[in-house]
């Protein structure tokens, strides 16, 4: 039996588990399929405080991972694949074991959605980005594209125009899914191009020399051609993190967990949850270690009771 079993081991999880070993709660820690979360997949983060030449994504969380470690986090390699809420006490499940909880910390976060080509993977962090609030900044004075063709979508597009001189949206229909003002927003900018009907096939480019360029279809003619550009931003998406809660624990029509206003507290009393995988909005590194801290410190006052 433990007092708190934290799932999930990006920013908020880990918080989570910073404060709940400093208040003498024992927690254990599943890592989970993403180890570190999605910042595992960036390369330098600029935008976290207190680091004011940057860091890198991964160095964050292995030092985040340390300082839990350090005040009696237990962590645990694997990833939770049921978990059982209905009753106390919580039941979960990963790689053939079960632990007992008295309070659990769900902190799987979200993951962005994918154009599903392997050199989008290879060059993540390497001038394909999921994130132009995390990432913008890098593409000062360049030509940039942008996937998607929804809300946020129009959103990275245009907030990218701070920086880049061109931003190429690509969408693979010949008209957007995003609400009339975001639209209207896009197609007044004069830094955005849109190339309609077009889908990536390959992001062109090494780990050493960054992106380079694309290769574009056209999804009516079947032509394929080429694009320069120097970074790729995917903006299709993001979907949490939440299959194995479903059914047991309320969510929105999105699927991320519900939580209290102001608080972390879910509709099961003694669960809680922090991060992205109840955020759909910010999805930043700092906000979601300032839930995680939120989710511990309610917890050990919930235990307390």
């Amino acid at each position: 039996m433990r007092n708190m079993v934290i799932i999930g081991s990006g920013p908020a999880g880990l918080t989570a588990a910073i404060y709940a070993a400093r208040a003498n709660l024992n927690p254990i820690l599943v890592e989970g399929k993403e180890p570190g979360g999605q910042l595992t997949l960036t390369t330098l983060v600029e935008n976290f405080p207190g680091f004011p030449e940057g860091i890198m994504g991964p160095q964050l969380m292995d030092d985040m991972k340390k300082q839990a470690q350090r005040f009696g986090t237990e962590f645990v390699t694997g990833f939770v694949d049921k978990v059982q809420l209905s009753e106390r006490p919580f039941r979960v499940h990963y790689g053939g074991n079960e632990v007992q909880a008295k309070t659990v910390v769900i902190s799987t976060g979200s993951s962005a959605k994918l154009i599903g080509i392997e050199s989008e993977w290879k060059l993540m962090g390497h001038g394909v980005s999921t994130c132009a609030t995390c990432d913008g900044f890098f593409y000062r004075g360049r030509k940039i594209a942008v996937v998607g063709g929804g809300d946020s979508a129009m959103e990275e597009a245009t907030f990218l125009t701070k920086f880049a001189i061109e931003v190429n949206l690509i969408h693979r229909r010949d008209k957007l899914r995003a609400s009339k003002i975001m639209q209207d927003r896009a197609f007044g900018n004069p830094r955005i191009k849109f190339h309609w009907n077009r889908e990536v096939t390959e992001v062109v480019g090494s780990k050493e020399t960054g992106v380079t360029g694309l290769k574009l279809r056209d999804v009516k003619t079947g032509n394929i051609s080429p694009m320069e550009v120097e970074g790729l931003f995917i903006a299709i998406g993001h979907h949490p993190n939440t299959e194995i809660f479903r059914g047991q624990i309320e969510l929105d029509e999105m699927g991320y967990i519900k939580t209290k206003p102001g608080s972390s507290r879910t509709s099961i009393d003694g669960v809680f949850a922090c991060g992205d995988v109840q955020d759909p909005v910010f999805r930043q590194a700092i906000t979601a270690a300032g839930s995680g801290c939120t989710a511990a410190m309610e917890a050990e006052k919930w235990l307390s009771h």
